[in-house]
């Protein structure tokens, strides 16, 4: 066994040490970093939700039911 494990061990790291190191090395690149700018407009929306509430709030329910018919 011992015969054998010798020759196969030399073998094995010979075919695998090659091909650890073929293709040169690896270079990674960095992509950079791209952020949002602020919105500009970030108060319409509140204001348009607050005049649509304040609208909904004065004008109130117009159908008056007296309970007759």
């Amino acid at each position: 066994m011992k015969k054998l494990a010798a020759p196969l061990l030399a073998f094995t790291l010979a075919f695998t040490s090659t091909t650890a190191f073929a293709g040169g090395p690896v270079v990674v690149e960095e992509e950079p970093v791209v952020e949002a700018a602020s919105p500009r407009s970030g108060w319409i929306v509140p204001f348009v939700v607050g005049l649509i509430l304040i609208c909904a709030v004065a004008c109130g329910n117009d159908d008056d039911d007296n309970g007759g018919g």
